[in-house]
């Protein structure tokens, strides 16, 4: 479970009940209506604090669950690098910078842009009394996704569920913009066909720009996936407070926030041999894995058995996601 730490829940709880649970309720299931109509084809509407307070109990959970799990993949598979800045942009309540504080103690200078000042409000409110003083100092600015302004300087600089919102025409210059001054780019799209299509497109641009990719890939070459058979994507399992189950009308304890990413570095990651791109199939005696290989591509229902020892141990303990070792 990819839980929020304890300083951010508090916090966003405590916001969460300055507001009526009806206008809670009824904030979210217009946010969740813009959402099925088409992966945030446009930005949610955030006219109201409420609308805003909806948005982070409705949204920074999941965005934390997924953002945290990318960079923690990425951080694994570059032990040296450190980074000591960041910039999120279109950030929101800054979920990103949150997750990256967690997974980088070297972290010591952040700084959110976005462009809606009730989301910057309720960010500020939220980090105000975080444990870690790089979440405390952020530097909020107020802006748009903006390739003529310029470029975001930063060693790690991130965007989230947030190509999905722009122009289809823009972002290539959003992609270059971003990975300018960038020491690594992390983008994190849904974890559907289209976000999977997205981010394709920009892990291509940024190999063309001279970066490599650090995860999930576990090499440059382009995407073995046909286009339109098959995507690419994780997912992270997150709990749900009560409250966010009755903002949401659910049932269940939990959620699992599914995602398509690309991290890519100006330094040369450590990548497995393969990547477990789909659940594993455990059969008595056996494990079936469906990996994408530096060296063969796809390869579908890879099986390991018994016969084979710690392989066969280390099978039945891998997860969707996991690096695997082909030798």
């Amino acid at each position: 479970m990819a839980v929020l730490p304890d300083d951010l829940s508090a916090a966003l709880d405590d916001e969460l009940a300055r507001h009526p649970l009806h206008r809670l309720t009824q904030a979210v299931d217009k946010l969740s209506t813009r959402y099925r109509q088409g992966d945030a084809a446009t930005s949610p509407i955030l006219a109201s604090d409420v609308d805003v307070a909806a948005y982070a109990g409705y949204r920074m959970p999941a965005t934390y669950a997924a953002v945290h799990a990318v960079l923690a993949e990425a951080a694994s598979r570059a032990p040296g690098f450190e980074p000591r800045t960041q910039i999120d942009v279109g950030g929101g309540t800054g979920a990103a910078v949150w997750a990256a504080a967690d997974v980088w103690p070297s972290l010591a200078k952040c700084a959110v842009v976005e462009q809606v000042a009730g989301a910057i409000g309720l960010g500020k409110r939220l980090a105000a009394g975080a444990k870690k003083p790089v979440v405390r100092d952020v530097e909020w600015r107020r802006g748009l996704v903006d390739p003529a302004a310029p470029a975001p300087d930063a060693d790690l600089v991130t965007l989230s569920y947030v190509l999905g919102e722009l122009p289809e025409a823009s972002r290539e210059d959003v992609v270059r913009w971003l990975a300018a001054k960038a020491g690594a780019v992390a983008l994190v799209e849904p974890g559907t066909p289209a976000g999977y299509e997205r981010i394709r497109a920009a892990r291509a641009q940024l190999i063309e720009l001279g970066l490599h990719v650090v995860a999930p890939c576990p090499h440059d070459g382009g995407c073995p996936i046909t286009p339109g058979q098959d995507w690419c994507h994780f997912a992270a399992r997150l709990p749900r407070s009560n409250l966010h189950r009755r903002m949401k009308t659910a049932t269940l304890g939990f959620e699992d926030e599914k995602f398509a990413y690309v991290v890519a570095g100006r330094f040369t990651p450590a990548r497995p041999d393969a990547r477990i791109i789909r659940h594993p199939k455990k059969h008595k005696g056996w494990v079936a894995l469906d990996l994408c290989t530096a060296a063969d591509g796809l390869k579908s229902g890879v099986a390991v058995s018994k016969k084979q020892g710690p392989r066969y141990r280390a099978a039945r303990d891998v997860e969707w996601g996991d690096g695997w070792s082909t030798n």
